[in-house]
């Protein structure tokens, strides 16, 4: 017996709702490789001559400000801790995704037993990249980087000591914690974490991983924010 005709177009309008709203929301569908949109100012990267793995390269300020990603862009957001640093990097991302409409989505560790499973569980999303914002994370990205080759990570207002290609980080004088007992390349100054400095190292981070330079530090001189 077929329904009345009435009901059958209810739902089939609640169907076709609740398929519209799962594709927009499920990252397992396969989407068009990210890619950037505009290229760098001059005084970014020498492209002629790359910077080497695990190398540093200062970035002339605003030479990223051209580079946007493509529609879709997939980005995590992981984060751990409440200090003023890590909420500056959070609101930045956070602002920069709304502005460059990218689909983000965060995960946070509340607790230190969290860090690693936090960052398993950004890593099971299978975004385009991971952006980390927050010290604590350091150590477990340094263990779980090098065996996730494919995935591209991006580390805003600190390092790892020995990154892999799938890392890029952006620092700058007072940002530079590289993990627990490892010295720093500057003394750490959680006033230099302004927003305007957390602006300019997503934006920076995100022109070089889109631009295929990766595994590096850029390095934000003073004038960068």
């Amino acid at each position: 017996m077929r329904p009345p005709l009435r009901a059958a177009a209810t739902l089939a309008a609640a169907a076709a709702l609740l398929t519209g709203c799962g594709s927009g929301d499920d990252w397992s569908e396969p989407h068009p490789r990210p890619s950037a949109v505009g290229t760098p100012g001059p005084g970014f990267v020498d492209r002629a001559a790359p910077p080497a793995p695990e190398a540093t390269a200062t970035p002339r300020p605003g030479s990223w400000s051209g580079v946007h990603p493509s529609k879709g862009y997939r980005v995590v957001l992981l984060t751990s801790g409440d200090d003023r640093p890590t909420k500056r990097l959070v609101a930045a991302v956070e602002e920069w995704a709304e502005a460059e409409h990218v689909d983000l989505r965060k995960v946070v560790a509340d607790h230190p037993a969290d860090l690693l499973p936090t960052v398993t569980r950004a890593l099971d999303m299978h975004a385009d990249l991971i952006v980390s914002a927050g010290n604590t994370l350091i150590d477990p990205l340094a263990t779980v980087t090098p065996n996730h080759l494919s995935q591209q990570f991006l580390v805003v207002g600190a390092e790892l000591a020995e990154p892999t290609a799938n890392v890029t980080a952006v620092d700058w004088s007072g940002a530079s914690f590289r993990g627990e007992g490892l010295g720093m390349s500057s003394t750490y100054d959680p006033a230099t974490f302004t927003p305007a400095r957390c602006a300019a190292a997503i934006r920076a981070g995100v022109a070089a991983v889109l631009g295929g330079v990766t595994g590096i530090v850029l390095w934000l001189d003073e004038h960068a924010g």
